[in-house]
């Protein structure tokens, strides 16, 4: 069976971090998040990658990151630019930023024909979450995957950070997923605020999305009509984004898919905040430490 391929989605501006996170350095030898995701992701038995950036990050990128471990795995590269819309759309006046996670998984159509999985470049995920979802991948099943973290593992001491939060059936497969765009921490729980101001509590204990996906090669097709939707509905909007997350729930709710949650407990951390970097580097150190990675992931 052909080894699944990883899709790294590195095109996110950073705004709220203030500059380009993808490539800031966090480990002892100035590796990044992203160098550790691919270090589990070799180790799992992914065999290429395949990054989405911006075209105006590409040489930074090769010279930064990609050097390291090119001559490792297969890598391709592939671009998500604001106007790359399917046929009868157009970008509106004013609008700079690209259409979201949806539109940038979508930018990887053509050059995926086997499963992958979808990652963030700047979340930390852990090396037992690489080796569920590429055993998921390798079955031979047509369900997709989506690694379940649980909410409170997941948030930022400095600041609300956006969630899916999802339901998950008895039979472990995924009911509903709804991006909450601004959670933050509330004691030992957690506050959802949404747009109009209105707050939710939660309990911390749900199971939460952050990006890390498993799918078939099919996924394009579905997606690109998800995608369609959403600009019909919201395209003359300036900073609408369609959140990989809610076109998910619009496959689960048309009956078109079913989508495997393999939970873990374990360790996730990102860089939301500029503040988050230090406890990264801090986090790093510890599995460093502990024998989990080797002070040099790249020698």
């Amino acid at each position: 069976m052909t080894a699944p391929s990883l899709l790294v989605l590195a095109a996110g501006m950073g705004s709220r971090y203030g500059g380009l996170k993808q490539i800031d350095p966090v480990g002892p030898s100035g590796e990044t998040i992203m160098d550790y995701s691919i270090y589990d992701a070799l180790r799992a038995g992914f065999g290429r990658i395949v990054f989405v950036l911006r075209k105006e990050m590409e040489a930074a990128f090769r010279q930064t990151i990609a050097a390291r471990f090119e001559r490792r795995i297969a890598i391709d590269y592939v671009f998500q630019e604001l106007d790359d819309l399917p046929p009868g759309f157009s970008v509106p006046d004013g609008r700079t930023k690209p259409w979201g996670t949806t539109q940038a998984v979508l930018a990887a159509d053509g050059a995926i024909r086997e499963p992958f999985a979808a990652i963030n470049a700047d979340d930390f995920y852990g090396a037992e979450s690489f080796r569920a979802l590429a055993e998921h991948l390798r079955s031979g099943t047509a369900d997709y995957a989506m690694i379940g973290f649980v909410l409170r593992n997941t948030l930022s001491d400095f600041g609300a950070v956006a969630r899916g939060i999802c339901q998950v059936d008895e039979s472990g497969f995924l009911k509903s997923i709804v991006e909450r765009t601004s959670i933050a921490r509330d004691g030992s729980q957690a506050k959802s605020t949404d747009p109009t101001g209105k707050v939710s509590q939660l309990s911390g204990d749900e199971s939460v999305s952050m990006n890390m996906w498993g799918f078939m090669p099919g996924v394009f097709a579905q997606l690109e009509q998800v995608f369609q939707e959403f600009l019909e509905t919201h395209g003359s909007h300036l900073r609408a984004e369609s959140y990989l997350p809610n076109a998910v729930n619009r496959l689960i709710d048309s009956g078109k898919v079913r989508v495997r949650v393999i939970p873990t407990v374990g360790s996730w951390f990102g860089v939301t905040y500029h503040e988050d970097r230090a406890r990264v580097v801090e986090s790093i150190g510890r599995l460093v430490q502990a024998g989990i990675y080797p002070e040099r992931l790249w020698k």
